[in-house]
């Protein structure tokens, strides 16, 4: 018989337990130094679906057809003015491009050259002839400025304006924003903070806004793959390349990163970040549970090291079997522990039940093999069976997390009826000196007993009462509300996705030519869900001789004025004192006493001009450089701006092209979401849509969905074919339908619960969380299968028996493992945490609760057990 077999298996462990624990160091050592060679982990979540799927296989054609864009660090860099985050994009793209052992390419896809000539054309034509206006009524001063790009030229164009003033040719309110502005430099590095200056916003007469200050730019590191973070290195060195340009808070520049690979060294940066508190808090409340659950040291000491090897073991066989661990597999750590050490607690509880009714120390060993043996083997078995149910499914990530976990249990177990009887012969625990079971208990299970059929209607309601809510049962697809919104790469891509123009939430769309691409564009603008659509014929403009036009009829006035001046030689500190000097006191003669706003502010460009004079060189030196520096890229840009010519497919930068068509010709259609498409539901709405017209576009909308989706379908799969699988199990082994029957119906019936509470507290499932539900199968299985096993054996007090001590504490033992994961500020794992609590307290609940109810009535059939 089985039950012989182990306890027989128990026994020669007893007889032999430093063989025993010799091999099981072996195996230990092996399995740790496997591990330490091959330990590897992806936080990628598209890894945790297979590639066999049809919107996976469209991710990957996509990702081949464009590989750029693929293993992306999405710098983003924010400048307080239009001009420096220019000039701060343009040089960082510049010193990455000269790191080619870090950098396999940097690049800013709406800057360079082309853009700088031509962007403009892009605009619309009011816009173009609105801009070209503004240059030329900023000609009288850009001449100037251009002959001598320094604050002595600035003061200059001041007094000449001033000048302009007295003659009646203008009037003070016109000058007054710029009076402002400078003003407002000046004031700021007089106080000592950072002073910026734009001219840009001065033409425009408005202040720029995020289209203007902010510049994205794509950078494809150098991975490291044998690092736990391939792209900490790059990212690191993109920073300190920053830092040595001087772009900082302080230098009017903000660099963030975001992307593919910051998300993913950042997500296990997070998951990290809490180890210590997560496993403290599990470490010290396992000790308390278990010494409150066996009262003895010796048996404490003996549970955490068949723990603690079990755990290297399956460590090593989880790697073996699946060469890397994910997001999700690596939960069989908790797990495990809460699983695996259910069995050694169910043994050690009975073992010194045995003890207290007077049998050695051998004795009581082979009669705990022999007692319990079977119940550990059934549940054990019944573990593996559903986690292994997860296996055939698409979600490779619980697949995988599978495999490890029904690897741990067959590990568990093997340990529970070897090292562990090997470790207490060793350690030789006293027993018998406490009650191991619940007397007090006995007027509860007396009520219990007595109102079974009240007690079972009462759980049959409430089972249908979450039934019904299982309808409400909300899933979170998105991957993203996984991350910690702390790090710097998910809030910056929030910031990202609330613009509508730079939103990664897009989806493409490939079409076998370019000549195609307008008709599919057509088609998808055409959809409510859609705001625009971009394709390659996008970056050539319309309306291109109008534009031109007004262009070359600007260039004729501003380029004599931009291209035929000799610069004045700089000047000193005296001459820069001299003319802030005189520019201050003709603005107080312009501004008389005067009290209109214009007055007012020429009187206070005047104080601060006269305080910069009698300021160190270094501030004078610091206000120099705010107005003189975005002057220079504002020429540049202005004499780039004036050479636009005509733009055709053929004049497209090839770096460009390739972004939108493949070389084999196909062409990208890139179609955005309406304003408010950031939720979930609209996602959805939106890639739907999409996919109706092109089912083989790809995207983050419709893979978020696609995740979704295939996520529901391997769970309700894999559910059905663990309740199958484990139904078998149990019916041939118990051989009743009865039993079986009584075995799952309170793991049905906390599963419910569990479903309804999610509802009731707004829990929705997520990537994470979801593995709450094969935890509570297998932990659900296993105590029913103790109590089922028990009753055939005659025990006719459950509550008041050793096996609910030990049960009772096998559950908070599993609450301690995953419920401090609730402590760690990644929201996905604390979630997982948050669920797990709630599914081990419904079942434990319904175990002590319906339970005794439903095995008040004797077995019809008494049959031999031991």
């Amino acid at each position: 018989m089985a039950v012989s077999r182990i306890g027989r298996i128990v026994a020669a462990s007893c007889r032999l337990p430093v063989t025993v624990l010799l091999v099981a160091l072996l195996l230990t050592a092996a399995a740790l130094l496997y591990t330490a060679r091959h330990f590897a982990i992806t936080t990628d979540t598209a890894e945790l679906i297979s590639t066999e799927l049809t919107y996976r296989q469209n991710e990957l054609a996509y990702d081949a057809a464009f590989p750029q864009f693929q293993d992306v660090i999405v710098a983003v860099v924010e400048g307080a003015t239009p001009e420096l985050a220019d000039a701060s994009a343009s040089r960082l793209v510049e010193a990455l491009q000269a790191q080619p052992a870090l950098f396999r390419a940097a690049r800013q896809p709406d800057g360079g050259a082309f853009f700088a000539r031509n962007g403009l054309l892009l605009l619309p034509t009011a816009r173009v002839q609105a801009t070209m206006e503004q240059l030329v009524r900023a000609q009288p001063f850009l001449g100037p400025l251009a002959a001598d790009p320094s604050l002595r030229g600035v003061m200059g164009v001041i007094g000449t304006a001033l000048q302009g003033v007295e003659g009646g040719q203008a009037r003070l309110d016109d000058i007054a924003p710029a009076m402002a502005a400078i003003a407002g430099t000046a004031e700021a590095a007089l106080a000592g903070r950072p002073a910026f200056f734009s001219w840009r916003d001065l033409i425009a007469g408005s202040a720029a806004g995020s289209r203007q200050t902010r510049r994205i730019l794509l950078v494809q590191p150098v991975m490291d793959y044998a690092a736990l973070q391939p792209g900490a290195a790059a990212s690191a060195a993109i920073r300190d390349t920053a830092r040595r340009l001087g772009m900082d808070p302080a230098h009017g520049v903000t660099l963030r990163l975001t992307g593919p690979v910051p998300l993913a060294d950042e997500e296990f940066a997070t998951l990290a970040q809490d180890a210590e508190l997560v496993t403290g808090a599990m470490v010290a409340a396992l000790l308390l549970v278990l010494w409150l659950a066996v009262r003895s040291v010796r048996c404490m000491v003996a549970i955490l090291v068949t723990t603690l090897l079990g755990l290297v073991m399956t460590t090593g066989a989880g790697l073996l079997a699946t060469g890397r661990f994910n997001l999700i597999s690596v939960a069989f750590i908790p797990l495990f522990v809460g699983l695996g050490i259910d069995f050694a607690i169910q043994f050690c509880v009975r073992y010194l039940a045995e003890r207290r009714l007077g049998s050695g120390l051998h004795g009581a060993l082979a009669a705990t093999g022999s007692g319990i043996g079977r119940a550990l083997a059934l549940a054990a078995a019944a573990i593996c069976v559903g986690f292994f149910a997860f296996l055939p499914t698409s979600f490779i990530g619980v697949a995988e997390l599978g495999a490890i976990a029904g690897l741990g249990m067959i590990i568990a177990f093997a340990l529970s009826i070897t090292l562990l009887p090997a470790l207490l012969t060793l350690l030789h625990p006293a027993g018998g000196r406490a009650e191991m079971g619940y007397a007090a208990l006995a007027p509860i299970e007396a009520v219990l007993r007595g109102n079974r059929r009240a007690v079972l209607v009462v759980a049959a309601l409430v089972g249908a009462g979450s039934v019904a809510l299982l309808p409400w049962v909300r899933f979170d697809f998105n991957p993203l509300n996984l991350r910690s919104e702390a790090v710097e790469s998910m809030a910056t891509l929030r910031i990202l996705m609330a613009d509508p123009d730079r939103t990664p939430n897009t989806v493409s769309v490939l079409v076998p030519s370019l000549e195609q691409a307008p008709a599919m564009a057509r088609r998808l603008q055409a959809l409510p869900a859609v705001s625009h659509t971009v394709t390659l014929d996008s970056f050539i403009p319309d309306q291109q001789a109008e534009k031109l036009a007004l262009i070359r009829d600007a260039a004729a006035l501003l380029e004599p004025t931009l291209e035929g001046v000799e610069r004045l030689p700089p000047p000193d500190d005296a001459a820069q004192i001299d003319s802030l000097r005189r520019t201050a006191a003709a603005l107080r003669q312009g501004a008389g006493q005067a009290g209109d706003p214009a007055a007012v502010t020429a009187r206070r460009l005047a104080a601060a001009l006269d305080q910069l004079a009698a300021a160190p060189p270094a501030t004078r030196a610091a206000v120099a450089t705010a107005l003189v520096e975005p002057l220079g890229i504002l020429l540049e840009q202005v004499r780039a701006m004036l050479e636009a010519g005509p733009v055709s497919r053929q004049t497209l930068p090839p770096e460009l092209v390739a972004d939108w068509l493949t070389a084999d010709g196909r062409a990208r259609v890139e179609a955005f979401p309406h304003n408010d498409a950031g939720d979930d539901a609209s996602l959805q709405r939106f890639s739907t849509a999409i996919q109706a017209i092109a089912p083989d576009a790809a995207g983050t909308p419709i893979s978020i969905k696609g995740a979704g989706d295939a996520i529901v379908t391997a769970f309700l799969q894999a559910a059905l074919l663990s309740a199958l699988a484990i139904t078998l199990l149990l019916a041939l082994v118990l051989r009743r339908s009865r039993d079986v029957l009584l075995t799952m119906l309170p793991v049905l019936l906390s599963a419910a619960l569990t479903l309804a509470s999610c509802v009731v507290f707004d829990l929705p499932l997520n990537f994470a969380n979801i593995i709450a539900l094969p935890l509570l199968l297998g932990i659900g299985v296993a105590f029913n299968i103790y109590f089922v096993m028990a009753w055939r054996a005659g025990e006719a007090h459950p509550l008041q028996s050793s096996l609910t001590r030990a049960v009772v504490f096998s559950a908070l033992t599993t609450a301690t493992a995953f419920g401090a994961l609730w402590l760690s500020s990644h929201p996905g794992t604390a979630s997982m945490g948050r669920l797990l609590m709630v599914s081990l307290g419904w079942e434990l609940l319904v175990t002590l609760l319906v339970r005794p109810a439903l095995l008040a009535v004797p077995p019809t059939e008494h049959q031999e057990v031991v």
